[in-house]
C-alpha cells in the first residue's frame, strides 16, 4: 500500500471511522489522536491509509511481545481450535491451570501462593479488595494521591488520578484514604529528600494516631511505580518503610503490577527492585500480549474465602492463557533482559535531552517504563501541560505515538521487542517535536 502524505492525516479511511466512531461509541473514551489502527509488527504501527508510525506506547504497555509476534498468534491459533471457552470456575483446563502454577513461581516470594484469574486490571483489584476484606474482617483501606487502581467502583474508589475519573459517580466504596505518595520531585511536604526522613510514610503512623484506627485497615494498595499518576518512581526505601509499617499493624501490602509487572522493568515484576515482598500482586496488561487476561495472586494461608465467594465467566480463558504462557516463554527467553538493556538506553538519551532542554523538569524510570515530566522552567517546576499535548500532537503527525501521564509527563512503554535503531527512530522524532513545541510556545 502506497503510504499517504503526511500532510494529509488523518487520510480519508481514517477521517471515515472517527466519524463513525463518534456516532456509534461512547464518548468516555480519551483518544486525542485520529489514529486507526490498519495493522502493526512489533513497535511499528500502520494506520488504515498506510501512514507508518513508531509505537513507544504498545497498546498502554499491554503489547508486551510487540504486535503480532508469531509465536503468540500460532499460540491462540493453536487453542482456539482445541477449545475457546469452557468457564474455568466451573470446569477445569490444563492451560489455565499450567498458566496459574506459572505466574505463582513467578511472583516475588518463597511461600506458596494461589491465584485468581480475571479479564482485565480493575477486575484483579476488585478480587484483591474482596479479599483483603473477607481475610482480614477489616473495612478500611489506604491508597495513595496520583494512584491507578481502575475504573469499576470499588477499584475507582482506590484510583486517585484525576478527578474527572470520578466526578458523578458518587457514592463510591466507603472506606479508603488517600494519602501523598513518594513523589519527590513535587514533594507535598516541601520536604528534600532524604532529610525528609520518608515523611510520606510517616504520615501514615499521623493518620492513625488521629483519624484512622489501625486495627480496622485491611490493606495498603501500592503501586511500585505511579502509572497514571506520572511514572513515579519513589525513594529507595519508601516500599521497605511501607513493608514494614503494614506488618507493624498487621495490614496486607497489595502491589499493583499491573502497568509495571511482565518484565516491563527489566524484572519480572517492578517491586523486586526494593526487595519487598507483598500478601497480594495483581497482573494484567503485559500478561498475553493483547488478550485480556488479568490476575491477583495472594499467599496461600490467605485464600479462606470458599467456593461461591467469588467467582468468574470469562477469566482465565483458555485462549487468552495459552497467549499468556507464550508470552511469558518469550520473556525469559530474552525479551526481560532487552527491556532492561533497552530501557537504560533510552533513559539515558532522555537524560541526555534534559541537559538540553529547557522544559524537561525530571526524567525517571525503570526498564521500558521511562516518564519525561514536562514543566514551563526548572525553577518553578510549573506542570506544562499545553507544551505536553502540543508535543504529542506534533510526534503524531511525525510519526511517533506517545501518551501523557500526570499531570505534564510524556510516557515511554514499548513493547519488549523494540531494537536500537527503531528507539533511535522513535527519540529522534521526540526530540525534534520538542524542539518545535519549545519555540512554538
Amino acid at each position: 500500500m502506497k503510504p499517504a502524505s503526511r500532510s494529509k492525516i488523518p487520510g480519508p479511511k481514517a477521517k471515515g471511522y472517527v466519524a463513525r466512531d463518534a456516532e456509534a461509541i461512547s464518548p468516555s473514551y480519551t483518544r486525542p489522536f485520529p489514529f486507526v489502527m490498519g495493522h502493526g509488527q512489533g513497535s511499528i504501527a500502520w494506520d488504515v491509509d498506510g501512514n507508518r508510525y513508531i509505537d513507544f506506547n504498545a497498546g498502554i504497555a499491554v503489547t508486551t511481545t510487540g504486535h503480532s509476534h508469531p509465536e503468540v498468534v500460532k499460540a491462540i491459533q493453536e487453542q482456539a481450535a482445541k477449545f475457546i471457552h469452557m468457564s474455568g470456575t466451573d470446569f477445569y483446563y490444563g492451560v489455565e491451570i499450567e498458566l496459574a502454577e506459572k505466574l505463582n513461581s513467578l511472583v516475588p516470594g518463597s511461600q506458596a501462593k494461589r491465584l485468581f484469574f480475571t479479564n482485565s486490571g480493575t477486575e484483579a483489584v476488585e478480587a484483591a479488595i474482596k479479599l483483603a476484606r473477607y481475610y482480614t474482617g477489616r473495612p478500611q483501606m489506604i491508597a495513595f494521591l496520583g494512584s491507578f487502581h481502575g475504573r469499576t467502583m470499588g477499584s475507582l474508589a482506590l484510583t486517585a488520578s484525576k478527578a474527572v475519573q470520578k466526578k458523578g459517580f458518587a457514592p463510591l466504596m466507603p472506606g479508603v484514604t488517600h494519602v501523598p505518595y513518594g513523589y519527590c520531585y513535587r514533594c507535598a511536604y516541601n520536604l528534600e529528600y532524604p532529610a525528609c526522613d520518608l515523611a510520606c510514610v510517616e504520615f501514615i503512623e499521623f493518620l492513625f494516631q488521629k483519624s484512622l484506627p489501625p486495627e480496622e485497615v485491611a490493606a495498603i494498595f501500592i503501586e511500585p511505580i505511579q502509572g497514571e499518576g506520572g511514572y513515579i518512581v519513589p525513594p529507595p526505601e519508601f516500599h521497605v518503610r511501607l513493608r514494614e509499617l503494614a506488618d507493624r499493624y498487621d495490614i496486607l501490602l497489595v502491589d499493583d503490577e499491573i502497568q509495571t509487572g511482565m518484565g516491563r522493568t527489566g524484572k519480572w515484576f517492578a517491586i523486586e527492585y526494593w526487595g519487598v515482598v507483598p500478601d497480594m500482586v495483581t497482573i494484567a496488561k503485559g500478561i498475553a500480549s493483547g488478550m485480556p487476561l488479568g490476575a491477583m495472586v495472594a499467599r496461600k494461608e490467605l485464600m479462606t474465602w470458599p467456593p461461591g465467594a467469588h467467582g468468574t465467566t470469562f477469566g482465565g480463558n483458555p485462549v487468552c492463557c495459552a497467549a499468556a504462557l507464550a508470552t511469558i516463554k518469550l520473556i525469559e527467553e530474552g525479551l526481560m533482559e532487552n527491556a532492561a538493556k533497552m530501557g537504560q538506553y533510552m533513559l539515558d538519551r532522555a537524560r541526555a535531552m534534559e541537559a538540553e532542554h529547557p522544559t524537561i523538569g525530571d526524567v525517571r524510570g525503570k526498564g521500558l517504563l521511562i516518564g519525561i515530566e514536562l514543566v514551563e522552567d526548572k525553577e518553578s517546576k510549573e506542570p506544562a501541560r499545553a507544551l505536553r499535548d502540543d508535543l504529542s500532537q506534533r510526534a503524531f503527525k511525525k510519526g511517533l505515538l506517545i501518551l501523557g501521564c500526570g499531570a505534564s509527563t510524556i510516557r515511554f512503554m514499548p513493547a519488549l521487542t523494540i531494537d536500537g535503531q527503531t528507539a533511535d527512530e522513535g527519540l529522534a522524532i521526540f526530540e525534534e517535536a520538542l524542539t518545535e513545541a519549545e519555540k512554538a510556545r
